[in-house]
């Protein structure tokens, strides 16, 4: 029997290279993956050549430009040009060489910055999106309306099924904690990490800490990408129509960045105080999102907050080792 061939796109990174370990599993799978350096999705061209080349059954497209508040605030001309054509060239070449199965990664900035709680996916493009990333969210609900339109135009024609998954907040193995361009656990992570070794008496936080988030450990993810891309049920289409296709992949739990903090900072075991800058900005004020339209297929999250930090300051003491 001839092995399914999976591109995934972005395999380095934290997500992909997750997928990666959960197709591992599945024997009848053949992975196909490039480095940056040997293919530039931002280059059509290139991007061109290696599907005609390798021509794969599926795609995962999880390569992004991506980064926290400071980067998004910093690089918006970089977040919202990269992410729109790694977007564009992937999912247009993967049409022209024949690929009927195709899966997404948005974001839930997607969803506008006053969006009521818990967002739905019917709240897309119903209002003002959150300054500090919408170049970002522009590009990632460009993406959910480039495998929409590819659908409605060549679903038939073709047999292209394109769907697409917002993850909430991510964290864990291959997380980037760069300690101004990551994104808020893996920030944190370090932040306190250092502080500790160097016996700092306190640690400041941007914001006011009053800010919720929900997070979700990325192996789950992951899980949830493998059950949206081969789901044969119909569920997912009892889930969508053809002009709001996309799925929120949340845990259903939302903490304070103060309660994140208090949580980090046990985890890694420093006991100096936590202090915030409220002159610095909280970003969205909440996003929880509605994840039950993903349960009814069947996935749950199976690791909590406590237990992915501690793999996650695991993992990044292996990092820094290195």
């Amino acid at each position: 029997m001839n092995k399914q061939r999976i591109y995934v796109a972005g395999h380095n990174g934290m997500v992909g290279s997750s997928i990666i370990r959960q197709l591992k599993h599945n024997k009848s799978s053949q992975i196909i993956t490039r480095s940056r350096d040997m293919l530039d999705l931002t280059n059509q061209n290139q991007v061109r050549d290696f599907f005609q080349l390798e021509r794969p059954d599926q795609v995962y497209l999880a390569a992004a430009r991506v980064g926290g508040i400071y980067a998004n605030d910093t690089f918006p001309a970089e977040f919202i040009y990269e992410n729109l054509m790694i977007e564009a060239n992937v999912i247009h070449e993967a049409w022209r060489a024949g690929v009927k199965k195709l899966l997404f990664l948005g974001s839930s900035c997607i969803y506008p910055k006053l969006a009521d709680q818990p967002m739905q996916e019917s709240a897309l493009l119903t209002g003002l999106l959150e300054s500090t990333n919408e170049p970002y969210a522009i590009a990632k609900i460009s993406g959910i309306k480039l495998c929409e339109s590819y659908n409605r135009q060549y679903g038939n024609s073709d047999g292209i099924d394109y769907r697409s998954v917002m993850p909430t907040n991510l964290y864990g193995p291959g997380d980037n904690y760069h300690p101004i361009n990551s994104h808020v656990i893996p920030a944190l992570i370090r932040k306190f990490h250092e502080a500790k070794l160097k016996k700092l008496p306190s640690v400041v936080i941007w914001g006011s800490g009053l800010a919720r988030r929900e997070f979700l450990f990325v192996d789950d993810m992951a899980k949830a990408c493998i059950v949206v891309m081969n789901d044969i049920s119909g569920q997912y289409e009892k889930c969508t129509d053809s002009m709001a296709s996309h799925l929120n992949v949340g845990s259903g739990e939302e903490f304070t960045i103060k309660e994140l903090s208090v949580a980090i900072s046990k985890c890694i075991g420093y006991t100096g105080n936590i202090n915030f800058d409220k002159a610095k900005p909280d970003g969205a004020p909440r996003k929880l999102m509605d994840s039950s339209k993903m349960f009814s297929m069947g996935w749950r999250p199976e690791i909590g907050l406590a237990e992915g930090l501690e793999i996650a300051y695991k993992n990044f003491c292996e990092t820094i080792s290195d």
